[in-house]
C-alpha cells in the first residue's frame, strides 16, 4: 500500500530541502501519494471528507513541513484540528479510523542539531519540541514512527549553501525516503 505524504510548506517552490525531498519521492508515483496542502487549499477551506477518505485508503502517514515557531505551518495545524474530528479519529462511537496507522513527520528544523540541546540555542532537543504530534498521534491510538529532520540552513553562507545544495540535501532525500520505506 503507498504511503500519504502530506506536505505543509507556504513557500515549497522557494525551499530548498522540502522541495528536494519531494522530487525525490515524485520519482516512485506507486509507493507515494503526495499531498500538498498549500496547493489543495489555498483559501484554507479544507474538504474534510476527501481528506478522511485519503487517509483511510494509506497505512503509513508521513506529515512534512518545516517547523515554524516551534511547532508546524498553521495550515497543517488547522487540518489536523479540521480532519482529526471526534466521531471518526477518537471518541466512543468513532471507531478510531487512524488506529493502527503509521504516522511520522519529516522536518526541516532550520538551525544545527546542537542548537536543539539542552546546551544549544533553544535549550531543548527537537524530539521534545515535537512531542504534541507524538502525543496527536497516540491520542487517536496511531503508531508514532518518530521522524526524519534536516538540521542547518539558517544563516548558512550562501557559498556553503550552494555546496550544500549538491551533497548534502541529495543525501538528505536519499535518508528521507529509506526512513519512510523503514516505517513499520
Amino acid at each position: 500500500m503507498k504511503t500519504l505524504v502530506v506536505v505543509a510548506h507556504p513557500d515549497i517552490e522557494n525551499s530548498m530541502i522540502n522541495k528536494a525531498w519531494l522530487t525525490e519521492l515524485r520519482k516512485y508515483p506507486d509507493i507515494y501519494t503526495i499531498h500538498e496542502l498549500y496547493k489543495a487549499y489555498p483559501d484554507w477551506r479544507i474538504d474534510v471528507e476527501k481528506e478522511q477518505q485519503l487517509i483511510e485508503q494509506h497505512e503509513k502517514i508521513v506529515l512534512q513541513f518545516p517547523v515554524f515557531w516551534f511547532s508546524s505551518p498553521p495550515l497543517l495545524k488547522k487540518w489536523l484540528d479540521d480532519v482529526f474530528t471526534y466521531g471518526w479519529a477518537y471518541g466512543s462511537s468513532s471507531g478510531y479510523k487512524m488506529k493502527d496507522r503509521k504516522i511520522a513527520l519529516a522536518v526541516t528544523a532550520g538551525i544545527s542539531e546542537k542548537g536543539y540541546s539542552q546546551e544549544g540555542r533553544y535549550k531543548y532537543s527537537l524530539d521534545e519540541i515535537l512531542r504534541p504530534f507524538e502525543i496527536t498521534v497516540n491520542y487517536v491510538q496511531a503508531k508514532y514512527g518518530s521522524f526524519h529532520a534536516f538540521y542547518g540552513k539558517e544563516n548558512t553562507p550562501d557559498a556553503e549553501v550552494e555546496q550544500l545544495n549538491h551533497h548534502d540535501i541529495e543525501r538528505s532525500a536519499s535518508e528521507y525516503r529509506a526512513f519512510i520505506a523503514n516505517l513499520n
